[in-house]
């Protein structure tokens, strides 16, 4: 059987087969919406949990998972971590961060949510509170944080005041080190700031028009 020839129900269907791939799963970065009410509620597409000590990371061109790297130390992501589908981080996204570009990837999201979620390579909904702006070794990298859509204990968030201001920090604190590698100086990731909704859902149209500007709307 080729390589290109996928077998279906006892039949051999003649077929690419990241065209069927692409048929029965999406990819999750180029084949799902923004959100199902985007800006104020956007998908998440997770890629590590709270209990992950790889770093996994979408591979572009597959959708799939891959190990990206062990984590380099204990820190544990405190939130689910992923991106938001159809997203981009290319100019728009650098001239609010003041960098001269964009990380080149999907830009992503911290989800909180009350109940643990302890698999990654899942869908949810989550509405954008706040976010970091954070510049990875020149590059904007933009952090955005959310809460899991209708969470019983988070779902009433609506801007990054209503989260603990000791959480926050512990995202923050997980973002600075989780690049250091023992024995060198300093970390090559650095947070300017924290923001709230308002300027969440400016970085987030940033990213769509950047998505649409270099793959098509």
């Amino acid at each position: 059987m080729s390589p290109t020839t996928v077998t279906r129900c006892g039949g051999r269907v003649r077929a690419p087969m990241k065209a069927f791939f692409e048929r029965y799963r999406p990819h999750p970065w180029h084949g799902l919406p923004v959100g199902p009410k985007y800006p104020e509620v956007v998908h998440a597409y997770i890629e590590i949990t709270p209990f992950d000590t790889v770093k996994w990371e979408i591979d572009k061109e597959t959708g799939y998972l891959r190990v990206d790297r062990p984590q380099l130390s204990n820190s544990l992501p405190p939130m689910l971590y992923g991106f938001v589908p159809r997203t981009y981080c290319g100019e728009r996204i650098a001239k609010l961060a003041g960098t001269e570009k964009g990380d080149g990837d999907p830009l992503d999201i911290c989800v909180l949510s009350e109940r643990p979620i302890n698999r990654a390579d899942v869908l949810l909904s989550a509405r954008p509170v706040g976010g970091l702006l954070m510049v990875d070794h020149g590059e904007a990298d933009d952090k955005i944080i959310a809460v899991l859509d209708k969470d019983p204990a988070w779902g009433g968030a609506r801007d990054i005041h209503d989260l603990p201001p000791a959480l926050v920090d512990r995202l923050r604190h997980y973002f600075l080190t989780y690049k250091w590698v023992p024995g060198t100086a300093e970390s090559p990731v650095k947070i300017d700031r924290i923001y709230g909704v308002d300027d969440a859902v400016k970085v987030l149209a940033a990213s769509v028009d950047d998505y649409n500007e270099r793959f098509g709307g």
